[in-house]
C-alpha cells in the first residue's frame, strides 16, 4: 500500500505526461500524411526511370551527406524517398529527399527520425525525451520502470479488498464500479475498475517502453543478445568465405572508386540490386541499403510493420548483383518476434487504425484512473490539516513479523529488479529512504 501511494503521488506526473503525449503520438500517422503527401507522393505517368538516375537528382538536390537508404516506392503513386546524412539537422535524425519516380524530379525534402517525417518525428521525441536529449529520457524511463509496479500494485489492493467483502464476493464487484458507494469510496471503486481494465495494455506500454529506455534498455539488449533473441541479419562482408563472397571479392568495380556514389551506378548499381531483392521475392516496402566500404555489399530488406508483419533481408555483391546471402523474418527467434510485434503495438503501427484507437482509448483511461488517484488522495487528507501529509507509515518492528526466507527473498528478488531496472531501484532506496526518517519522526512523537 505504501509503495501504490508513494508511486501514485511522486511517479504518476511523470506517467501522466509519457500518457499525454503518447495520446498525442496516436494521431501522427494521419497527420504525417496529410502534411507531407505533396512530398510522398505522385500521379503515375508511364515507366519510371532508373533508381540510379533518381538517387543522382536527390544527390544533386542535396550535395552533402552520405546516402545511407533508399526507399522503394511502395505503391504506384509514391515517390521515391533518398535518406542523407545531414550536420544541419538534430543528432540521430537524417534528411529525406523525395523524387518522382517517372520525371527524376525532386519533389522536396523534410528531416527525418528513422521512417518518420518532420512533424511525426517532433511528437516522437516529445513523448520519448520531451526534446530534452539524454537527460529527457529520463523521465520516460522512469514511467516506464513505475507503471507495472503500480498496476500489479493496485491489482493486488483491490483483489485484498474484495477477498474481505464477505457479502459480496461476485466477480461482477471486480469489474464494474460501486455505483451505490459514495464520495472517496466511489473514486476507488472507479480508479480500480478502470486500473483493472487497463492492466494487460499498461503492462505491455510497460515492457515495450523499457525495451528502447537508456539504462533498462542496455541491460534488456545484453540478455537478448546472451540468449539469442536479437533480430538477426543477413551477412555482408565481402571476404567472408564461400563461394559467393570469393567471386564477390573479384573485381567489385563499384566499390573501388573513391567516389561514394558510383555504387549507386557501377557494377551492378541500385537498379541491378532492386532486379535481384525482386528476384528473391521481396515485396514492398522496401529499403535498399549501400555498402558501408568496399569490402561490404548492398542489403535489401523489408519493412512491413503492419500485420502481417514481413522482414526478409537479403545481401547482394555490388559488383554483379548476385545474392550473397538471406534471412527471413520466418527464421527469427520467437523472442524477436514477440519484441518486434510488441513495439509495434506500442507505437500503433501493428494493427494500422484499430491499434491507435486502441491506444488512445488506453491512454485516456490512464489519464482517468490517474487523475481519478490524486482525488481519492485529495478525500483522504485530515480535515483541518496544514502542511504536507504522508500517510501512516508502517509500524514500527513490522519487518520482523515476516518469515526469514520470505524476507529473504524479498530483499533479493528486490536488490535484482533494481539493478535491472535502475530508475526503479534507485527511486525505490528514496521511497524508502523518506518512509523510514517519516517513521523514525513520529516514533520520537
Amino acid at each position: 500500500m505504501r509503495l501504490h501511494f508513494y508511486a501514485g503521488v511522486l511517479v504518476a506526473p511523470f506517467i501522466l505526461v509519457a500518457t499525454v503525449t503518447g495520446l498525442l503520438y496516436t494521431i501522427a500517422p494521419q497527420v504525417e500524411q496529410i502534411a507531407y503527401r505533396e512530398l510522398t507522393h505522385v500521379t503515375p505517368a508511364g515507366e519510371p526511370v532508373p533508381l540510379a538516375e533518381q538517387v543522382a537528382a536527390a544527390r544533386a538536390a542535396h550535395p552533402d551527406g552520405t546516402v545511407i537508404r533508399v526507399d522503394v516506392p511502395e505503391a504506384a503513386d509514391r515517390s521515391t524517398r533518398v535518406v542523407f546524412t545531414d550536420e544541419t539537422v538534430p543528432a540521430d535524425y537524417a534528411m529525406s529527399v523525395f523524387v518522382n519516380p517517372y520525371t527524376g524530379q525532386v519533389q522536396g525534402q523534410v528531416r527525418s527520425y528513422g521512417q518518420w517525417l518532420g512533424f511525426r518525428a517532433w511528437l516522437d521525441e516529445l513523448h520519448r525525451n520531451l526534446h530534452l536529449g539524454a537527460v529527457g529520457r529520463q523521465y520516460s524511463e522512469l514511467a516506464a520502470s513505475w507503471l507495472w509496479v503500480v498496476a500489479l500494485g493496485g491489482l493486488m489492493l483491490w483483489l485484498g479488498r474484495w477477498r474481505r467483502d464477505r457479502q459480496d464476493r461476485r466477480i461482477r464487484r471486480m469489474l464494474a464500479p460501486d455505483l451505490r458507494a459514495t464520495g472517496r469510496s466511489r473514486v476507488m471503486s472507479w480508479h480500480a475498475v478502470v486500473g483493472v481494465w487497463l492492466l494487460l495494455g499498461v503492462l505491455a506500454l510497460s515492457v515495450s517502453g523499457l525495451t528502447w529506455s537508456r539504462f533498462a534498455g542496455a541491460n534488456i539488449g545484453e540478455v537478448r543478445t546472451a540468449l539469442s533473441w536479437t533480430e538477426p541479419t543477413p551477412a555482408t562482408s565481402l571476404h567472408g568465405g564461400g563461394t559467393a563472397a570469393e567471386h564477390a571479392h573479384h573485381g567489385s568495380s563499384a566499390a573501388t572508386t573513391d567516389d561514394p556514389d558510383a555504387v549507386f551506378s557501377a557494377g551492378a548499381g541500385i537498379d541491378g540490386v532492386l532486379a535481384t531483392a525482386r528476384d528473391a521475392g521481396l515485396g514492398d516496402p522496401l529499403y535498399l541499403v549501400p555498402p558501408a566500404d568496399s569490402s561490404s555489399a548492398w542489403t535489401a530488406a523489408e519493412n512491413k510493420r503492419d500485420w502481417p508483419t514481413r522482414y526478409d533481408a537479403i545481401s547482394v555483391d555490388p559488383a554483379s548483383g548476385e545474392l550473397l546471402d538471406r534471412v527471413d523474418f520466418a527464421d527469427w527467434p520467437l523472442m524477436a518476434k514477440l519484441t518486434d510485434w510488441v513495439i509495434g503495438a506500442h507505437m500503433g503501427i501493428l494493427f494500422g487504425v484499430v491499434n491507435q484507437l486502441a491506444l488512445a482509448a488506453l491512454a485516456i483511461g490512464l489519464i482517468a484512473a490517474t487523475l481519478l488517484g490524486y482525488r481519492m488522495w485529495w478525500l483522504r487528507r485530515p480535515r483541518g490539516a496544514r502542511g504536507l501529509r504522508f500517510g501512516r507509515p508502517v509500524p514500527r518492528g513490522a519487518w520482523r513479523l515476516l518469515p526469514w526466507p520470505v524476507m529473504v527473498a524479498v530483499v533479493v528478488v528486490t536488490v535484482v529488479v533494481g539493478w535491472f531496472v535502475p530508475m526503479l531501484g534507485v527511486t525505490l532506496v528514496g521511497f524508502l529512504v523518506v518512509d523510514a526518517a517519516i517513521g523514525a519522526v513520529r516514533g520520537r512523537g
